[in-house]
């Protein structure tokens, strides 16, 4: 590998990295910054919103702006709006603005649904030059930074800075990452178009035909399960923990933080087990996985039962995204549709899922609306069996569409 691709390399693990330590930054501050708008649990599902809406519009048109494009400026777009997003979200706390924080949300979802596709068009890019895999890696350090986030914001809230500062600090480190790796990343991958007509109705198309494959439906099944246990998780654990469980803020962060480096962990060593026991051994062991850990969290009263249970709920919750992701890229041709298709359905329950969860928590308390989510991971013990064969018709596996 020479020292161009090396540094590549890197550039693309720090481009996975920013988004995760900023939105667990976001997460372990969202008690802090519910109580200094005064919010309810339904008015903080509304300003969740913002970050459902965002991140859709982004998703749907990453694809088109990096065939137009290529994958560098979008990334670039992309990463920028993440940065400025935090700061946004940080001056809204200070205005008590809840309308500010969503539209931090808004451009903040925006940003990370706009680079999806790049960053993993890119990092699939590195791996043809280098022959080795690079991916697995790369989506273990969106994990990663969700750690050192979660990390960094149980410190800021035992030691009562303000969230506001904190964000803003969060920003600053962020804009030095993405400075130095932007200059790394080459132009042109993954410009493949300059005439959007035959290409979108090609792609009309494909999707048609996709949605008809049984196989595929109950790999998106699987699919919005897992993804709806992972997106509730990172929306609401601090305050389910928090006004579930009676703990304090700063444990309540803590207990996200043990979500995370289960998440990660999971990410980091899930291929070893993938490679020994096959797909779908492995989603069923991690649906069942998630599904104790949420039982657990919704049923038991032990505090301290309840955020070792999170452990499992992570663990659980690492490795059914991107699994699907690659079963559905080999479940039969037009296997770029295909991927499409899933990724939309996991995106829609990751995102659309945790506000609605609010609406359910404010009305019958966050441990109540849990039960959704468990239901959905225990269907997903059953629908586990579609992630595994390889179908004879299948093109090459295209692990690389989307970035979790």
């Amino acid at each position: 590998m020479n020292l161009a691709t090396r540094r590549r390399r890197t550039a693309l693990f720090l481009f996975f990295l920013i988004p995760g330590l900023s939105i667990s930054s976001w997460v372990t501050r969202t008690p802090d910054i519910r109580d200094q708008l005064d919010l309810s649990t339904a008015q903080m599902g509304i300003v969740l919103f913002g970050l459902s809406v965002g991140s859709m519009i982004g998703i749907l048109s990453s694809g088109t702006l990096v065939a137009r494009f290529g994958t560098r400026p979008v990334m670039g777009v992309a990463t920028l709006l993440v940065i400025l997003s935090v700061v946004v979200i940080g001056g809204g706390t200070t205005l008590t603005s809840a309308p500010t924080v969503t539209a931090g949300l808004f451009l903040f979802g925006a940003g990370m649904g706009g680079g999806e596709v790049a960053v993993n068009i890119d990092g699939a890019d590195v791996e043809q030059i280098t022959g080795r895999s690079v991916l697995p890696t790369l989506h273990g350090f969106f994990s990663l930074g969700t750690v050192i986030g979660a990390a960094i914001g149980i410190l800021c809230t035992a030691v009562s800075w303000p969230a506001q500062w904190h964000l803003t600090a969060i920003a600053a480190v962020t804009a030095a990452m993405f400075a130095y790796a932007f200059r790394a990343i080459p132009s042109g991958v993954g410009k493949t178009r300059d005439d959007g007509v035959r290409s979108d109705a090609t792609t009309a198309s494909a999707r048609t035909k996709v949605w008809k494959d049984q196989r595929l439906l109950l790999i998106g099944g699987v699919i919005l399960a897992m993804a709806l246990a992972e997106g509730s998780a990172n929306d609401w654990l601090p305050l389910l923990m928090v006004d579930g469980h009676g703990m304090d803020p700063a444990l309540g962060s803590l207990v996200y933080t043990g979500f995370a480096a289960a998440m990660t962990i999971g990410r980091f060593g899930g291929g070893l087990l993938i490679n020994r026991l096959g797909r779908s051994p492995v989603v069923r062991a991690s649906a069942i996985s998630a599904t104790l850990g949420i039982a657990i969290v919704v049923f038991a009263d032990s505090s301290a039962l309840a955020g070792a249970a999170v452990l499992f709920w992570g663990l659980g919750a690492s490795l059914g995204f991107p699994v699907a992701l690659s079963a559905a890229g080999d479940s039969g041709p037009n296997s770029a549709a295909r991927v499409s298709l899933v990724a939309m359905i996991g995106y829609i329950a990751f995102l659309v899922g945790p506000p609605c969860l609010g609406f359910l928590g404010d009305h019958y308390g966050l441990r109540v609306a849990m039960i959704v989510v468990l239901a959905f991971t225990a269907v997903a013990i059953v629908l586990a069996p579609a992630v595994g064969a390889r179908s004879a018709t299948a093109s090459s596996t295209p692990d690389s569409a989307v970035q979790h």
